[in-house]
C-alpha cells in the first residue's frame, strides 16, 4: 500500500509538472500572439493614415479641378450673356425698325390697332406665361418662348431687351 501511495504521489507531481510546463507553454504562445497582435495593429493603423493621407490629397486635387472649372464655366458663361444681349438687342433693333417702315404707311391702321388692343386690356384676360430663365441649353426654344411673350404682352421693342435680360439665368 505504501507503495501505491508513493506511486500515485509520483503520478501527482508528474502532472503538477506537466501542467506548470503547459502553462508556461501556453503563457509563451499567449506572449507571442499579443506581440503578433501589437505588430498588425501598427500596420494597420498605418494604413489607416497612408489610405487618410491620399483621400484627403484626392480631395485637395478634386476641389481643385472643380475650382478650375467653376472658373471656366463663370467666363464662359459671361461671354455667353454679352453674346445673347447683343443678339437680343440686334434682333429687336431690326424688329423695330421694320415697324416703323409698315406704321408709317398705314398711321390710321396702327392706331386703330393699338386702341383696339387696349380694349382688349380691359376686358379680356390674358394668360399667364412663365418663362423659363435662359439656362445655355435650348436658345432657339428660349427666343421664341419670350417673342412669344412679347407679342402676347404687346411689349414694346423699347423694352424687349430690359425684360429679356430679367430672363437670364446669373453665374
Amino acid at each position: 500500500m505504501q507503495h501505491d501511495i508513493s506511486k500515485l504521489h509520483d503520478q501527482v507531481q508528474q502532472n503538477s509538472l506537466l501542467q506548470k510546463v503547459t502553462e508556461a507553454k501556453m503563457d509563451g504562445l499567449k506572449k507571442g500572439m499579443e506581440a503578433k497582435m501589437d505588430g498588425v495593429e501598427g500596420k494597420m493603423d498605418g494604413l489607416k493614415k497612408d489610405m487618410e493621407a491620399k483621400m484627403d490629397d484626392l480631395k485637395k486635387g478634386v476641389e481643385a479641378k472643380m475650382n478650375d472649372v467653376e472658373a471656366k464655366m463663370e467666363g464662359k458663361m459671361e461671354d455667353l450673356k454679352t453674346d445673347l444681349t447683343k443678339l437680343l438687342q440686334e434682333m429687336f433693333t431690326n424688329g423695330e425698325r421694320v415697324v416703323k417702315e409698315t406704321h408709317d404707311e398705314n398711321k390710321r391702321n396702327v392706331n386703330y390697332d393699338f386702341v383696339n388692343s387696349n380694349v382688349e386690356l380691359k376686358t379680356h384676360h390674358r394668360p399667364k406665361i412663365n418663362i423659363r430663365k435662359f439656362d445655355c441649353k435650348d436658345l432657339i426654344t428660349w427666343i421664341l418662348e419670350i417673342k412669344q411673350y412679347f407679342d402676347l404682352h404687346n411689349v414694346q421693342n423699347t423694352q424687349k431687351v430690359r425684360i429679356a435680360t430679367l430672363y437670364l439665368e446669373p453665374n
